[in-house]
């Protein structure tokens, strides 16, 4: 008995003690463990193509990979000082960005289907073809920061006016020149683009290549031929392209093609890969001209067809020796790109909004009160306001990033995708506020030109489905995992050493964050979480909480989907949204510090912050709620929701007190629209409700007073127009005081007053 009883004590010690050998023992673990695991690998890891791993590799790794970690280093990103406008910069945004936002009338461009002729004068005369050329080459040489808030100011005024400025400052041949040219592409080409004397565009998408940009069939053939009199080596082309911005009215085309070689002529392959020129627009064989119309926004797009066009091999981005690299040019750009132009579109669009409904909801009455004064009307409110301080929070702090140096292609993806989006939801919001005001067009609507705008932001640069399911996790995993990469490059090329290093150290990476995740559930994020403190602690230890358990979560989807995980694209984008506000809070958090937590943005604050904890849950358990593994799913709940999911979101008293903020021309009102360009008094539109406004406030203390004059039965309740009358003879107003309230009631009235055509004019109004 006591021999089994030994025995049985024994038999578990020595299993551990073994256990511990093999492990301590690099060469027998790489044995008995590693050399299978990695055979098992290699048999079900997905092969990775050449575009993907090129698409894989572009950019750099920034906060995402610290949210990939599951222990984000929270003290080092509310440390980190993000740059700031220079004098230039500033004295840009209050001179010539002020100035074209005047000259443009939104309504008239969109009348004319293009930006008026002095309009695109000024634009060149004043650098705005420029803005991320340097100096030395004749541009502006503005920072990420500068460029953003440019582009956020120019959509509040015209998204027309924004696009035809955004193109030629995003992924193009000024952006791939400043990379990759020669020098003396660069001199020749770069001062021209800059004042404007060329017009780039950049032809990528065609008929069989749209999402998968990867696929064109746009084709280029080494040969000689006749360029400029001369005999040279060069290409023939022909390629048909679509949804090229500025199309019908460039100079210049950056042009993505397959080249290939089949005489040797280069001496090397006959397949040579996606290669980038830069085809003048008055060669022979180049078509431009036609304009896609989409949705009847004012800004040129349209195909370019190219046939037998021959150019020289120097018209290729940095030369001959860049034959072949234009998917890696492009993927490269596009990584610091994204994270400017539609992310910046998209919050001018969001202020003006904000701006638009804070007013109207304020001078608009019914019932006896002002429209922003109802419950119903205070949840869309709370949305638009508490998303629009999110967005700007985003916009911010990834400009930022881009100055220091990053180019953070999974953030760029987050935020492309994410603020796109919110545009959408809160514009929508808006027209549910604004009523028939906001779909009866004319030059006095403000919302209607940016609600049919908003479904482009979501359809290019990566539309927003591809982008969700495909591109921010499955690019984020690999990019972002501290191990995931390293073990797939070492499994490729057969390093056992180099694997077991990486394998074990994902073992002890998932033990940790299993932990981390548990602990931080069973505490709310109380204990164990980051040392930070002030008003913004909560927050951060909810969302470092979540950070936890994303990153487990992340482990156990690799490990029990593996190379299946591609194609559960519903999965993946359940990850992609746990990144995304995981981001967005972040980025909340950052600004909230920054700014010096001032009061009046608090409710804003913690209503982004409640919405981003809310968000991230519903992304994780949806995950888990629809993983295969039953029995994985159910131990991944227990671990990271031990007490289950208990986030909510925003309170109705948070959205009040946000709500609040947008009504009578409040602090937060102000400084939600901050970046937005705003239109003198005089003006149709949002000048006229602006005024609407002021007035309005002015007369406020006036109503409060007639209301119990009239309750006391001093003056008799009778329309509005007539009550300053009746009160001044009462002697409840003075004159000055009858005159400052029929002011407002008049305005008031305009405010609200939509737009008409007659009847013989009706077929000059353009039909979107």
């Amino acid at each position: 008995m006591a021999t089994t009883i030994q025995v049985l004590l024994f038999l578990p010690v020595g299993l551990i003690l073994l256990a511990s050998l093999v492990l301590a023992v690099p060469a027998m673990r790489r044995l008995v463990i590693s050399r299978p695991v990695m055979k098992f690998m290699a048999g079900v890891l997905p092969r990775m193509s050449d575009t993907e791993r090129i698409a894989l590799e572009a950019g750099t790794v920034w906060w995402d990979a610290e949210l990939f970690s599951g222990r984000p280093d929270w003290r080092g990103m509310l440390a980190t000082r993000l740059p700031g406008l220079s004098r230039q910069e500033e004295a840009f945004l209050s001179g010539p960005v002020e100035k074209i936002c005047a000259m443009t009338d939104d309504w008239q461009t969109t009348l004319d289907h293009d930006l008026a002729p002095e309009v695109w004068t000024f634009l060149k005369e004043n650098g705005f073809f420029g803005i991320i050329i340097p100096t030395g080459y004749g541009g502006l040489g503005f920072s990420a920061r500068a460029h953003s808030d440019i582009i956020t100011r120019l959509s509040s005024r015209s998204v027309a006016l924004a696009v035809t400025v955004m193109v030629p400052n995003s992924l193009g041949p000024a952006e791939l020149l400043l990379h990759y040219g020669t020098e003396e592409q660069k001199r020749f080409y770069l001062p021209r683009l800059a004042s404007g004397e060329e017009i780039p565009c950049f032809a990528l998408t065609e008929p069989s290549a749209g999402s998968d940009a990867a696929s064109i069939v746009s084709e280029g053939v080494v040969c000689n031929g006749l360029y400029q009199g001369r005999e040279v080596l060069g290409m023939r082309l022909n390629w048909d392209k679509r949804y090229t911005t500025l199309s019908s009215v460039a100079t210049l085309i950056g042009l993505a093609f397959r080249l290939s070689d089949p005489q040797r002529l280069l001496g090397g392959e006959e397949d040579l890969g996606i290669t980038v020129a830069l085809i003048p627009t008055d060669l022979p064989g180049v078509e431009i001209g036609a304009r896609h119309d989409p949705l009847g926004v004012a800004f040129h797009n349209g195909p370019t067809h190219g046939r037998d066009v021959f150019v020289p091999l120097s018209a290729i981005i940095g030369g001959a020796e860049r034959t072949g690299q234009g998917w890696q040019m492009l993927m490269q750009s596009l990584a610091a790109g994204r994270a400017i132009s539609l992310p910046s579109q998209s919050v001018g669009g969001a202020e003006l909004v904000t701006r638009t409904v804070g007013a109207y909801a304020t001078v608009r009455e019914q019932f006896g009160l002002p429209i922003g004064r109802f419950e119903g009307i205070e949840e869309p409110l709370a949305r638009i306001g508490g998303l629009t301080y999110l967005m700007n929070a985003a916009r911010t702090v990834t400009a930022a990033a881009v100055d220091l140096g990053e180019r953070p292609s999974v953030i760029s993806a987050v935020v492309k995708h994410a603020l796109t989006e919110q545009l959408r939801e809160v514009i929508n919001d808006a027209m549910d506020i604004t009523g028939g005001a906001g779909i009866s067009r004319g030059p006095n609507n403000i919302l209607a030109n940016a609600y049919m705008a908003a479904p482009i932001g979501i359809t290019v640069e990566g539309a927003n489905i591809l982008t969700r399911t495909l591109i921010i996790f499955g690019q984020g995993a690999l990019r972002c995992h501290p191990y995931a990469r390293l073990e797939m490059e070492t499994v490729a090329r057969g390093d056992l050493a180099a694997f077991d290093r990486a394998f074990f150290g994902h073992v002890g990476f998932v033990l940790r964050n299993t932990l981390r995740a548990f602990g931080l559930g069973l505490t709310n994020g109380r204990l164990g979480g980051p040392a930070v403190d002030g008003p913004v602690a909560r927050t951060v230890a909810r969302l470092d909480r979540l950070s936890a358990g994303f990153a487990l979560i992340v482990d156990a989807a690799m490990a029990s989907l593996g190379g299946d995980l591609k194609r559960r694209e519903k999965l993946s984008g359940r990850l992609a949204d746990g990144l995304t506000w995981l981001y967005l809070g972040t980025a909340a958090v950052k600004r909230y510090r920054d700014d010096g937590c001032p009061a009046e943005d608090r409710d804003a604050f913690l209503w982004a912050g409640d919405l981003a904890v809310w968000k991230i849950q519903q992304a994780l358990t949806g995950f888990l709620d629809n993983l295969p593994s039953r029995p994985l799913a159910w131990c991944l709940r227990r671990l990271i929701f031990p007490w289950g999911a208990r986030a909510v979101p925003p309170s109705d008293r948070l959205g009040a007190g946000v709500a609040r903020g947008l009504l009578e021309g409040g602090a937060l009102f102000q400084r939600l629209t901050r970046h937005m360009y705003i239109p003198a008094h005089d003006e149709p539109g949002l000048g006229r409700l602006e005024r609407a406004l002021s007035l309005v406030l002015a007369a406020r203390p006036l109503q409060a007073r007639l209301k119990e004059a009239i309750r006391q039965g001093k003056v008799a309740p009778v329309p509005v127009v007539d009550l300053a009358a009746r009160a001044e003879v009462a002697g409840v107003l003075t004159g000055e005081e009858a005159a400052v309230w029929q002011q407002a009631v008049a305005a008031r009235a305009d405010a609200v007053s939509v737009d008409a055509v007659p009847a013989a004019s009706r077929e000059t109004v353009p039909v979107a």
